[in-house]
């Protein structure tokens, strides 16, 4: 059972993430195995060469961590990331990015996790991803603070 709703992480986000509005980002599912999040796409996502740039990529990337580890812990704003490390594997065309987060580990004071980007087709349900081609693959460590579990 998440200790987070979609609802309350929008909620959070509004209030305490400013940027996740400027990335268009929407928390699409929580599940037992992880949580789907969307980048709505933006022309200003664009890099020379006419793909999606890294930092928006990365952003995601972190965003969904934090909602994976929000789901499980609960609403924990200090929980934050301690490392990132990212591989962009193919160019990504413009249009929405979808990100698949899962735990690797889950420990009382770090999370370690990974998540699967994909460029994404708006015609396809976000579970319809799991065999798409991957754009970028990400993994991150998050730091919980102590007594929050």
């Amino acid at each position: 059972m998440a200790k987070i709703t979609i609802q309350d992480f929008h909620q959070l986000a509004t209030e305490r993430l400013p940027f996740a509005e400027l990335m268009g980002l929407q928390l699409q599912s929580i599940d037992s195995e992880g949580v789907w999040m969307r980048a709505c796409y933006s022309d200003k996502f664009l890099r020379p060469g006419g793909t999606i740039a890294g930092p928006v990529m990365m952003g995601l990337a972190d965003a969904a961590i934090y909602a994976l580890v929000l789901s499980r812990i609960g609403p924990v704003e200090l929980a934050v990331t301690t490392s990132l490390n990212i591989n962009f594997l193919r160019k990504p065309q413009p249009g929405d990015i979808v990100a698949r987060a899962t735990p690797l580990k889950f420990g009382k004071r770090l999370v370690i996790g990974e998540v699967a980007l994909y460029s994404a087709d708006k015609n396809k349900a976000t579970s319809e991803f799991t065999n798409s081609e991957i754009v970028a693959h990400a993994t991150a460590t998050y730091s919980i603070p102590p007594n929050s579990n």
